[in-house]
């Protein structure tokens, strides 16, 4: 066995973790105590399916897996929140610059 033939057999095409209970919870409690919050759908990839990121007023986020494009629209309608394509309209300029201020804290 080489080297990448020992990296071949952990990787496992067409088995990703698909999105959890626990994941829509966090996304709904964590919306529920932020206020300003918009749902940005990111589409699956040959890593991840398709997951969501939530960005409050403040530029503070969070990202986890959520059942599909329709899915996230089900959760943004029953958050009331805006949702958009974040591969058409991209990140708010405040979830770049909360990022940027986080990192510089350290």
């Amino acid at each position: 066995m080489g080297l990448f033939d020992r990296f071949r057999r952990k990787q496992r095409p067409g088995v990703l973790r698909p999105a959890t209970s626990t994941d829509t919870t966090h996304l709904e409690q964590w919306a529920s105590s932020r206020r300003g919050v918009e749902a940005y759908v990111e589409p699956k990839t040959t890593v991840t399916e398709t997951t969501v990121v939530l960005v409050a007023h403040d530029g503070e986020w969070t990202r986890r897996r959520i059942d599909g494009t329709d899915g996230a629209r089900r959760l943004a309608k029953k958050l009331g929140i805006p949702i958009y394509d974040a591969g058409i309209v991209g990140y708010p300029k405040r979830m770049r610059e909360f990022s940027r201020r986080k990192d510089n804290r350290g």
